[in-house]
């Protein structure tokens, strides 16, 4: 359940932005070239974190590594939503595609280790639909968090699901007695 919710925290966030880039634009008096960097940012970084996140799950532990990448994506959606200017935003956006880049990837490896081999098909069964539904929802919640109250809820909404998650997966996960420690990292 904790590797799921925060998951989701992960890839709803990937959806609600998209919805919300025209308040962001009012509000931070940018054009929509400007704009697209909130989204790219995220991407980028996103793409950057994946292919490495192996090698750092195996140097840190990947009880270890989860966490650390559930807290740099909280707080970087904290920051997020209190960012002064629309530089300072794109910056907490890169940090929080490295802190939600390995997320999914990690949840996987945690999922199909964690479940016994007659239970594992099942277990990703219901880790899917949760990872389906967050897209679905994203755009909705996006819209209406944004029109109701403000575009900085659309990272707001990170914070209790990251810190629940947090104690969670700190409560819950453990590091495989047999995983190895890494060699050098392969440039």
């Amino acid at each position: 359940m904790s590797v799921m919710m925060v998951t989701v925290m992960q890839v709803l966030d990937t959806s609600v932005t998209n919805v919300a880039l025209p308040h962001m634009q009012g509000s931070m008096s940018a054009g929509i070239e400007e704009m697209s960097w909130v989204v790219t940012s995220y991407l980028a970084a996103n793409a950057v974190a994946i292919p490495a996140t192996g090698w750092l799950s195996a140097r840190f532990g990947r009880r270890r590594f989860f966490l650390i990448c559930t807290v740099l994506f909280t707080a970087s959606s904290f920051l997020s939503g209190i960012a002064p200017n629309l530089e300072f935003l794109v910056a907490m956006r890169i940090f929080q595609g490295l802190g939600g880049g390995p997320i999914i990837p990690m949840a996987q490896a945690i999922m199909w280790e964690i479940f016994p081999l007659r239970q594992r098909g099942t277990a990703m069964a219901v880790w899917g639909v949760g990872i389906m539904m967050a897209p679905i929802l994203g755009p909705t919640v996006g819209g209406w968090l944004a029109d109701n109250w403000s575009w900085r809820w659309i990272f707001y909404i990170n914070l209790p699901i990251g810190v629940l998650g947090f104690f969670m997966a700190s409560a819950f996960l453990f590091d495989s007695p047999y995983q190895k420690k890494p060699g050098a990292v392969d440039w």
